[in-house]
C-alpha cells in the first residue's frame, strides 16, 4: 500500500473457480512465508524459538487448506525473508530504493496489519478471494498480528500522511480508523481468526508486572502501571534474532527518522531496569497504541485462541485476557480456548496435542467460513496436560464449557508465619539452571534445595491435576526501591529432585506494604502421590526475569497459594470449592 515490495505466494484449490474462501497464514519472528509452504500433511517443521518442531504444521499448511477448498495467502512480513529482509543481500542495499522503509515495524497495525488487508483487497479485486469469507491464523509474531486483524475486523488503521489518490487514509491523521476496502472499493471483513502462541498485550509479555488476574476482568488493563519486570532472557534473544534474520531499524539508519520502530532502543530502555522514566513510558505507550490487539475497540471476529502451559514468552494469560474481557462483556462472545504443552520454550510441542489442535482449527474454519460441519462451542475449552518423556503422550484431553468450569476446586496451602526475602541473595543458583533460553526441557530437574533469602511453603501431595493459574496471596512489608516478588512452583520427587512447574513475578512498589495477590503462569500438570508441592517466593528469578537494580527486602506473612485442580480430584487430597469468581 505504501510501495514496499512484499514477497507473496497464493495457493489455489486444485479445482473450482473463484472467488474462494481464503485463509491467511502469518509466520513467526524467526521465520518467513516458507514456514507454511508444504506439499504434504506433515508440514516442513516450525521454528518455535528453540529448535525446529515438525508437529505444529501437521495438517496446518498451505497445501492442506488449499485441498479443503480455500485459497491460501502466505507472505513474508516487512523486514523478513525476501520482503526487504535481505535474503543474503548486504544490509546497506536495504536502506535504499523501494526497501528503504521496508523494515520491521513490530506488528504495527498501521503497517503489517494493513499489508495483509491490502493483499487481501487485491485478491478480492482479482476475483480470487470472497470478501466476506476470510480467515486469518498465525504463530507467535503472526499470532499477535492475527488477533489484531480479528479486532480490526472490517477497519483499517491509518499511518497518517497518505497522499495517493484513492487511498482511504488520504487526509486522515495518524491512528485514524477507516472502513476496510479493496483498492477498487469492495468492503472486506475477517470472518474467523485463530492466533497460536500469541500476545494480546505485548507490554504484559515483555515487561510483566503481575497485576493481571484471571478471576478479575478489571485487571486486564493494568499492564503498564507500574512498569513491570523485563523477561530479560527472551528480550535479548528476540532482539538478536530480529537483527540477524531481518531488517531492524536502529541508530545506523540514515537520518534517525524512525524512532517509533527502533527496536534496539526499545531493548536498551527496558533492559536498563528501574527506575523507569519518560523514555520507557514513551516506548510502552507506543506498544500499547499500535502493536497489540488489547485496546482496539469493537467486537472481534470469532476467535479460537491457542496458548501453551510451558510457553514462558507468551503464556496462557495472553489468551485469558482476551477471553475474560470478551466473555465478561458478553457471555455469548464467540471465543474458544485450546491449552496444552505447545508454544515457545520450554514447550515440548508433541505430535498428539498439535494434531488434535490443528484438527480443531480446520473444523473451526470450515464451520465459520464454509458453513460445513461442527466446531467446539463458543466459550468452551479443550486442554491437554504436560507429560514427561518424548514418547509419552500428552495427558487428557480435558474439556469444559468454560474456563472456570475446567477447575471447579482448588488445593490450598501456605503459612501464617512471617518469613523474610532478601535480594540480592548470595549463593542463588537455581534461576540460571531454569533459563528458558538455555533449556527447552519442560521436565528438567535439579537437586532440591532451599535457596538463601527465600520464603518456602510445602504440601505433601496425595495426587491431583493442576489445571489453571496458581494464585498467591500474601501480606508484604517491603524495605527498599525497585523490588519484585517472584514465585516458583516445584514438584519435589521422593528421590530429592525438583521440577519447575510454574513461575511468575510481581513488581513491588517502593516500600510497599499490605496484601498482595498475583498469579503464576497457568499449568496443566499432574502431581503424583508421595511427591511434595513446594512454593518458593524469592526476590529474583534471573536470568528469566531481570534482577532489580537495588537491594531490597520483603517480609511476607499470612501466605497461601491456591492451585486450581481438574474436576474429579482424588479423594484424600484437601480441596476447597474454587471461589475465584466470588473474590
Amino acid at each position: 500500500f505504501d510501495g514496499t515490495p512484499l514477497d507473496v505466494d497464493v495457493t489455489l484449490p486444485p479445482t473450482g473457480k473463484g472467488p474462494f474462501p481464503t485463509i491467511v497464514m502469518l509466520h513467526g519472528w524467526g521465520n518467513d512465508k516458507a514456514a507454511f509452504l508444504s506439499t504434504n500433511d506433515a508440514g516442513k517443521g516450525y521454528n518455535a524459538g528453540a529448535g525446529v518442531h515438525p508437529a505444529p504444521t501437521v495438517r496446518y499448511n498451505n497445501d492442506f487448506y488449499a485441498r479443503r477448498g480455500y485459497a491460501v495467502l502466505t507472505y513474508s512480513a516487512r523486514g523478513k525473508g525476501q520482503t526487504c529482509g535481505g535474503g543474503g543481500a548486504p544490509r546497506a542495499q536495504l536502506q535504499t530504493g523501494a526497501c528503504a522503509d521496508g523494515f520491521i515495524r513490530l506488528a504495527d497495525t498501521r503497517y503489517e496489519a494493513r499489508d495483509t488487508q491490502y493483499l487481501l483487497g487485491l485478491l478480492v479485486d482479482q476475483k480470487v478471494t470472497a470478501p466476506a469469507s476470510i480467515g486469518v491464523t498465525g504463530i507467535s509474531y503472526g499470532g499477535g498480528q492475527t488477533l489484531e486483524l480479528a479486532y480490526l475486523k472490517n477497519r483499517t488503521v491509518c499511518a497518517g500522511g497518505a497522499t495517493a489518490a484513492g487511498d482511504p487514509c488520504r487526509g486522515k491523521p495518524n491512528g485514524a480508523m477507516v472502513p476496510w476496502r479493496s483498492p477498487k472499493g469492495t468492503p472486506l471483513s475477517i470472518g474467523a481468526a485463530h492466533p497460536r502462541w500469541f500476545w494480546s498485550d505485548l507490554v504484559s509479555s515483555l515487561v510483566p508486572n503481575g497485576r493481571f488476574l484471571d478471576f478479575d476482568p478489571r485487571t486486564a488493563d493494568l499492564s503498564r502501571k507500574p512498569t513491570g519486570i523485563v523477561i530479560a532472557s527472551f528480550l535479548n534473544g528476540l532482539l538478536g534474532t530480529g537483527s540477524a534474520g531481518g531488517y531492524v531499524v536502529g541508530p545506523q539508519t540514515p537520518g534517525g527518522r524512525h524512532e517509533a520502530w527502533d527496536l534496539h532502543n526499545y531493548g536498551a530502555v527496558l533492559d536498563a531496569g528501574e527506575p523507569y522514566g519518560a523514555e520507557a513510558d514513551r516506548v510502552l505507550k507506543e506498544i500499547v497504541g499500535f502493536h497489540q490487539a488489547h485496546g482496539i475497540t469493537g467486537t472481534p471476529a470469532p476467535l479460537l485462541l491457542e496458548s501453551g502451559w510451558n510457553d514462558q514468552l507468551f503464556p496462557i494469560e495472553q489468551s485469558l485476557r482476551t477471553y475474560g474481557s470478551l466473555r465478561t462483556r458478553d457471555p455469548r462472545a464467540d471465543v474458544t480456548l485450546l491449552f496444552g504443552d505447545v508454544g515457545h520454550s520450554a514447550a515440548s510441542n508433541k505430535l498428539r496435542v498439535n494434531a488434535a489442535f490443528n484438527d480443531e482449527t480446520a473444523a473451526f474454519f470450515d464451520r465459520t467460513l464454509l458453513g460445513k460441519g461442527t466446531r467446539r462451542p463458543a466459550g468452551s475449552i479443550l486442554a491437554f496436560t504436560t507429560t514427561c518423556g518424548a514418547s509419552v503422550p500428552d495427558g487428557g484431553p480435558f474439556s469444559a464449557a468454560s474456563w472456570n468450569a475446567l477447575h471447579p476446586k482448588a488445593v490450598v496451602f501456605g503459612s501464617a508465619a512471617a518469613q523474610t526475602i532478601v535480594a540480592p541473595a548470595a549463593g542463588a543458583t537455581v534461576g540460571p539452571q531454569f533459563d528458558p533460553i538455555a533449556t527447552s526441557d519442560a521436565c528438567k530437574t535439579a537437586r532440591a534445595a532451599n535457596e538463601p533469602g527465600t520464603a518456602v511453603f510445602t504440601l505433601p501431595s496425595k495426587g491431583f491435576t493442576l489445571l489453571g493459574q496458581p494464585t498467591i496471596t500474601t501480606t508484604v512489608a517491603t524495605t527498599g526501591r525497585g523490588g519484585q516478588l517472584d514465585g516458583r512452583l516445584w514438584d519435589v520427587s521422593p528421590d530429592g529432585q525438583q521440577r519447575l512447574v510454574s513461575r511468575g513475578g510481581y513488581r513491588l512498589l517502593d516500600d510497599q506494604k499490605g496484601k498482595v495477590v498475583f498469579q503464576l503462569h497457568g499449568k496443566g500438570y499432574r502431581f503424583a502421590p508421595d511427591h511434595t508441592v513446594k512454593l518458593e517466593l524469592t526476590g529474583s528469578d534471573a536470568p528469566y526475569l531481570r534482577a532489580s537494580n537495588s537491594a531490597f527486602s520483603v517480609a511476607v506473612s499470612s501466605s497461601t497459594v491456591s492451585l486450581p485442580v481438574a474436576a474429579g480430584a482424588p479423594s484424600g487430597q484437601s480441596t476447597v470449592a474454587n471461589g475465584f469468581l466470588q473474590r
